[in-house]
């Protein structure tokens, strides 16, 4: 057999050996690869009162044969809480993402997204939705004395915190003791303060009845001299909503802010 003969026979030989290593090669990292199902990618809340903490659970489940990780859940708006699972989730496996919307001072439709990144090799991105009305907040005369009675109750011990002396820029966190004294379970909604300077912690989500939980107010001294912030502390507490905490310090120079005007330096936070 001459040169000419044989030569296209060995290059379509090659290129049939080609085709099939590729062939392989796409059928092994298809089948190799995590894949998130959702139960449902957009929850409706319907209508419900201004000052509610809508939750949802979106469940969502690998039917891939690879672990799929999900570093990161971003919300459209800090009007919406995300949390889920941080550790892989196992092919077969079913995991979560937490959407918690405080409607406190929101009333109206809403609309938000939430963005969940993870490793999907198919959809590395999924965008989930929540949606609903914020109707207007119930009054105590509305309520009947049953709702009354199963009403969930914020108890705390003292409703003063004083920090003493803090130096301006620095933030100090003041702690609160809170008892749910109803029969209900109490969820903290959110705080407000006429300062824009406070933000809250609660060491449990949801507090039993009979529990106790640590409230934690963030404050950020800005303005100097003696202060004196309004903390105003949004429950669903039907009989008591606001709960009013004073948080009181003496706001001074800060060593550090001195030593920058007169040296240039840069500041160094107080602690």
């Amino acid at each position: 057999m001459g040169a000419k003969s044989w030569f296209p026979c060995f290059m379509r030989s090659k290129l049939f050996l080609l085709t099939l290593l590729c062939f392989i090669f796409v059928c092994y990292t298809a089948k190799a690869q995590g894949k998130l199902i959702f139960e449902t990618e957009i929850h409706d809340f319907g209508t419900i009162a201004e000052g509610t903490q809508a939750t949802h659970v979106f469940k969502v489940r690998n039917e891939g044969n690879e672990p799929v990780v999900i570093p990161s859940v971003q919300a459209s708006c800090g009007c919406t809480t995300p949390t889920w699972t941080k550790k892989p989730i196992m092919p077969g496996d079913t995991g979560t993402i937490t959407a918690v919307y405080n409607s406190a001072g929101r009333p109206g439709p809403f609309h938000k997204s939430i963005t969940v990144l993870s490793n999907n090799s198919e959809r590395p991105q999924h965008v989930l939705y929540i949606k609903g009305e914020v109707g207007p907040k119930e009054s105590n005369s509305e309520l009947t004395p049953e709702r009354k009675a199963l009403s969930p109750r914020l108890a705390v011990g003292s409703t003063n915190y004083s920090f003493g002396k803090l130096e301006k820029g620095q933030k100090a966190v003041a702690k609160f003791l809170i008892r749910n004294t109803g029969r209900q379970p109490l969820v903290i909604q959110g705080v407000k303060s006429a300062c824009n300077c406070v933000i809250y912690r609660t060491s449990k989500s949801e507090i039993k009845p009979g529990e106790v939980a640590t409230l934690e107010l963030r404050y950020n001294a800005t303005m100097l001299g003696e202060q004196n912030e309004v903390v105003t502390v949004l429950s669903n507490d039907l009989i008591m909503p606001n709960l009013r905490l004073t948080l009181k310090a003496k706001v001074v120079e800060g060593k550090a802010s001195k030593d920058m005007l007169r040296e240039g330096a840069e500041p160094t936070p107080f602690r």
